[in-house]
């Protein structure tokens, strides 16, 4: 499981990193600033090892947390990441514009471990649930789709259907006779197999039928 804690002062990230490894969160990734975050995140989703949460500061320089949160959110593969603000920040104002750029939950500084490791894991479950959602659903999309390929194959047969009182030829919807095996097979997913009914075996082999007791 790969979290990257993204803030611009270096004690914090390893402060932070050494408290997540005891812990026993092993893929750890930093990040100095909110435009390395977003390189990160774009690499490990490249690399089909996408992140799995982000801890993001919100004063940063140039790109802050909030609009940070809200580059990632904008791309598909960073919609399913969970995004934890850490701040220092107290005014609603900085956590209501968090969570509207897509930020899940937030911690305030100084962390206590207790509190980051509740918000963690809460947030870790609720993404492996929602991933499991988006499995099913892709799932029953592709289902979906295989089952609509199935039914565009299936031919049925409906209304009339022009045949021949002699010879028993169909006509087809290009005005052509043909014989009515071939035309069921190519409107149906019906098959043949030809005998001869005990009328025309008498009929047709009189000889033979009295021989064997059909006349």
């Amino acid at each position: 499981m790969s979290i990257l804690i993204v803030d611009d002062e270096a004690h914090n990230l390893e402060l932070l990193e050494a408290l997540l490894r005891d812990e026993g969160y092993s893929e750890v990734k930093t990040a100095l600033s909110a435009a390395k975050a977003i390189a990160v995140v774009e690499k490990s989703n490249q690399a089909s090892a996408p992140i799995q949460l982000i801890l993001m500061d919100i004063t940063m320089p140039k790109i802050n947390g909030i609009e940070a949160c809200r580059m990632i959110k904008s791309k598909d593969y960073g919609k399913a990441i969970p995004i934890i603000m850490v701040t220092g920040e107290t005014d609603l104002d900085f956590f209501q514009a968090a969570f509207a750029a897509g930020a899940m939950d937030y911690v305030t500084k100084p962390i206590r471990k207790i509190e980051l490791l509740t918000r963690m894991s809460s947030a870790l479950a609720l993404k492996r649930e929602m991933d499991q959602r988006r499995q099913r659903e892709e799932e029953l999309r592709i289902r979906n789709e295989n089952l609509e390929r199935a039914l565009q194959e299936i031919k049925v047969l409906r209304g009339f259907i022009p045949i021949c009182a002699v010879c028993k030829n169909v006509r087809n919807i290009e005005g052509m006779w043909q014989q009515m095996e071939a035309y069921f097979q190519e409107h149906s997913e019906v098959k043949f197999s030809h005998g001869i009914c005990d009328p025309c075996f008498r009929k047709r082999y009189p000889e033979a039928a009295k021989d064997l007791g059909k006349d």
